[in-house]
Formats: structure tokens, sequence, C-alpha cells
């Protein structure tokens, strides 16, 4: 029998409500890219990356690839919370 249960997803109410974390790799000469993971604490999802996600880059310096994951990061937040993806 599977150890597998059953957790019914619960929308968040506020930007606090996430965990966001961006980062950035070197892919080559002056080629990062950003890095993100966003999950939904309340219910434990993890909103990115998915399959399929895109890649966030190539960006020329460390400091853009971060920023961009970060920006894109809090755009999935908000969205997230206009329209919660339960």
């Amino acid at each position: 029998m599977s150890k597998t249960a059953f957790i019914p997803s619960v929308p968040a109410r506020s930007e606090s409500d996430f965990e966001v974390k961006a980062a950035s790799k070197l892919a080559g000469y002056r080629r990062f890219f950003g890095l993100l993971s966003v999950v939904r604490k309340t219910d434990g999802r993890k909103l990115f990356p998915f399959d399929g996600a895109p890649e966030l880059g190539p960006f020329p310096t460390k400091i853009e690839a971060i920023a961009a994951a970060q920006v894109y990061g809090e755009h999935i937040v908000a969205a997230d919370l206009a329209n919660p993806e339960l």
C-alpha cells in the first residue's frame, strides 16, 4: 500500500506565505542564468520551477541574473495571490 497522503491546497493570503529563493549559475563565458524556486508555504506546493519552465537568461552579469530571477519570482507570487493555483 502506498504511503502517499492527500494534502489539500491552501491558498496564500499574503507575500509572507511564499518562500522565494533567487540565485544564478554560470553557463559559459559571461552567460549567467537566473535560478528560481518559489514554494507556497501554506501547503508546500512548488510553483516554480515546473516542467517546461522558461530559462531565465542569459545575462552578462551575475547580479542581472539574480535580479531577473527575483523579479520573476515576485511576478509568480503576485499572480498566485490574485488567482491561486489549486
